[in-house]
């Protein structure tokens, strides 16, 4: 596939061990701005909750602060835990977003829940934890409010998102299984597969694939576009790399333990006496990441692209240190030859 990639980024705001929440969106925000200068296309932030390793909580908020302080680079959602919401209150959070920053703004939809159960009652309290098969329709509704354009006969056709009647963000359906993959399809909607945290990524082509054969055009999207988010992380050695790799590495597989702290430091992850089920566990999941030096990343993004037949990548970095994260996306983005954007002027 002969193609320019357009690299984006994920950014899950995580916590560092010895840091705070503030310290981490703070970070969120200039790491966004760094990577708007880089070339990077796209900057989308998570939803989690009672996850004290991230710090992301409202993407909606973070989104208009990111948005505040770039010129150009699209800023949206790697996403909305639509389940959690009413409909309405999705489309009107993000169609003020796109007033504010018209033809900038992404909302990315997810299924799952961004939490454990016990979360997501306290979500929906005094309400019920709404039940997975009512998301399809949740996701009718939400583009309907969006493009004006649901059924008269709907129980709240009267009811109008604002504000105004300016573009709308453009909808992205994410995810890791072929549910949201077919979803997207029928809807005639964009397709963000997270290979970065598929349990199985060797299925990650067909559910791709089965996305692409089952498209359906629409009013949002005329042919099949897919993203992919992988892990990567860029230094100027394979040693180094993998050094700094070993914090986020030692992270995962104590979220695994059921300890969900933030990122520790290098030397406390390289001085943890590792069990052999956890060295297979870390070897496992590491095997879908790419770690190393600009070419080697640059080789390991490439063959992503070829494989889902896609030039659209959007980089997930997690390791201890910020300064060592944006270094991280700076290599990736002189690998990969993006163009460098004039510094946006901060508001």
């Amino acid at each position: 596939m002969e193609q320019t990639l357009h690299l984006g980024v994920v950014d899950q705001s995580p916590v560092r061990d010895d840091g705070t929440a503030a310290e981490a969106l703070r970070e969120t925000i200039a790491l966004a701005m760094a990577t708007e200068t880089m070339g990077y296309e796209r900057y989308w932030v998570a939803e989690h909750h009672n996850a004290p390793n991230f710090a992301g909580t409202a993407p909606e908020i973070l989104i208009g602060q990111i948005a505040a302080r770039t010129r150009s680079i699209r800023v949206g959602s790697g996403g909305v835990m639509l389940s959690h919401y009413s409909a309405l209150k999705v489309a009107e959070n993000f169609r003020l977003l796109e007033t504010l920053y018209p033809q900038r703004i992404d909302l990315g939809i997810g299924r799952a829940p961004g939490s454990d159960q016990l979360t997501a009652a306290a979500l929906a309290y005094p309400g019920r934890p709404r039940d997975v098969s009512a998301f399809p329709e949740q996701i009718t509704d939400l583009l309907g409010y969006l493009n004006n354009t649901l059924e008269p006969t709907h129980s709240f056709a009267k009811v109008h998102a604002g504000p105004g009647e300016g573009t709308m963000p453009e909808v992205w359906l994410l995810g890791s299984y072929t549910e949201s993959a077919y979803l997207a399809a029928m809807l005639g909607l964009p397709f963000g597969y997270a290979h970065f945290f598929a349990q199985r990524v060797e299925d990650g082509p067909a559910i791709v694939d089965n996305y692409r054969q089952n498209f359906r055009p629409s009013v949002y999207l005329a042919a099949p576009k897919v993203a992919i988010g992988v892990h990567a992380l860029c230094a100027e050695t394979e040693a180094e790399a993998k050094r700094l790799a070993s914090s986020r590495n030692f992270a995962k597989l104590k979220t695994a333990l059921g300890r969900r702290e933030g990122v520790p430091s290098v030397e406390t992850a390289l001085a943890y006496k590792y069990h052999p089920q956890e060295l297979a566990y870390i070897a496992e999941f590491s095997r879908s990441y790419i770690d190393g030096t600009p070419a080697q990343v640059k080789a390991g993004i490439e063959a992503i692209a070829e494989q889902y037949q896609t030039p659209y990548i959007s980089v997930v970095t997690i390791c201890h240190g910020f300064a060592e994260r944006v270094r991280s996306y700076e290599l990736i983005a002189e690998a990969c030859g993006l163009k460098p954007h004039t510094a946006p002027e901060v508001l």
